[in-house]
């Protein structure tokens, strides 16, 4: 399982953070994953659980806000939707769609004290 070493990663930067910004608890964590990622929402918020045990987040709240994916039809000339790399323009059916959304997962914000 991935997510826990994503999960651990992503607590080990905002434990950086605490030191540069000077806050002492995290009560909410807001989290932005890609549905093209590979990362899966509901590992991450499992990992969460456990992972942030005697951390600064312990006990903060998980939001996580997926990201839907999108690629461009060089062919229509638009952004289509993608729910895997592999799909086609809903118009033209053009496959091999450059991604241009929801590859990523990244920190959005932190609500601390």
């Amino acid at each position: 399982m991935h997510e826990l070493s994503l999960m651990e990663g992503l607590l080990e930067l905002i434990e950086e953070s605490a030191r540069t910004e000077g806050f002492t608890q995290v009560r909410k964590v807001i989290l932005r994953i890609g549905q093209l990622s590979g990362v899966e929402a509901e590992a991450m918020a499992f990992c969460f659980e456990t992972a942030s045990d005697g951390t600064l987040a312990q006990g903060a709240e998980l939001e996580i806000i997926e990201v839907a994916g999108a690629g461009w039809c060089e062919t229509c000339q638009l952004t289509v939707p993608m729910e895997t790399r592999f799909d086609p323009c809903p118009h033209c059916g053009k496959v091999q769609l450059p991604v241009t959304a929801g590859t990523d997962m990244r920190l959005d914000s932190l609500d601390v004290v």
